[in-house]
């Protein structure tokens, strides 16, 4: 393990800037996610490597259905090959692996994938990998909300007695704590609806490089940062 303090449970990323990257070198958008696809494999194992115990990543969003066919039914090719191989990566590795996002909108055989990648890793007590498919933060809250109102028009539940705790339970994340450290790659400085809930109090880490050049020492950078920051909690300065 490197020899750093103050190390964030759990840290989410937003993989941004493979087309752009792709461009850059004169090659296809689709060669961008390919090379974003391994930068994930290493990112793993240097994300446990140095202590981390929960790493979300935000592969495919509920607006990337609007890009171009050609290029979404590469991406689903991509994951439907990371997915696959990531069960023997994931048993010799310890890792657990979850997707979360709409699943009941992707392919069936992907579908499948999915819950076969879920379930070999079911018992696996190492690093928590996972993965955001088909998902954006707003439509995670329209489901969790309607989970909770079917409650009340059961009877099963008060509208009076609603708590946050209920609509936390009910959000994909469930099993998940809120995450200490948000990073974006390629500059970009928004949220793009991931994780708005969850993130009401994480740091947030903007990387110059684009999804393909974030390595281990991109990473320590961003852990480093977090670990030199005082944190807020309503008002609560807590020192790393």
């Amino acid at each position: 393990m490197e020899n750093i303090t103050n190390v964030p449970q759990h840290v989410a990323i937003i993989l941004d800037g493979n087309g752009r990257w792709a461009k850059a070198k004169g090659m296809p958008r689709n060669y961008g996610h390919k090379q974003g696809a391994k930068a994930v494999e290493d990112i793993l194992v240097d994300a446990r490597d140095i202590g981390i115990k929960y790493l979300t990543v935000y592969a495919f969003s509920t607006e990337n259905w609007s890009r171009p066919e050609s290029e979404v039914s590469a991406l689903m090719t991509i994951l439907r090959t990371y997915l696959k191989t990531s069960i023997k990566k994931s048993m010799k590795n310890n890792v657990r692996c979850r997707v979360i996002g709409e699943k009941s909108a992707l392919a069936e055989d992907l579908q499948e994938v999915i819950a076969e990648l879920e379930e070999a890793t079911k018992d696996n007590t190492g690093l928590t990998f996972t993965i955001a498919i088909n998902y954006g933060s707003r439509d995670e809250i329209t489901r969790a909300v309607r989970k909770v109102a079917k409650k009340v028009e059961d009877g099963e539940l008060k509208a009076a007695d609603i708590t946050e705790k209920d609509i936390a339970d009910n959000l994909d994340t469930n099993f998940l704590p809120d995450p200490d450290l948000l990073i974006r790659t390629c500059n970009e400085q928004r949220i793009s609806n991931y994780l708005l809930w969850q993130c009401a109090y994480t740091e947030f880490y903007f990387a110059d490089v684009a999804w393909p050049d974030f390595n281990k020492a991109e990473l320590l950078k961003a852990v480093e940062a977090y670990g030199n920051r005082t944190r807020k909690f309503g008002g609560l300065k807590t020192e790393q």
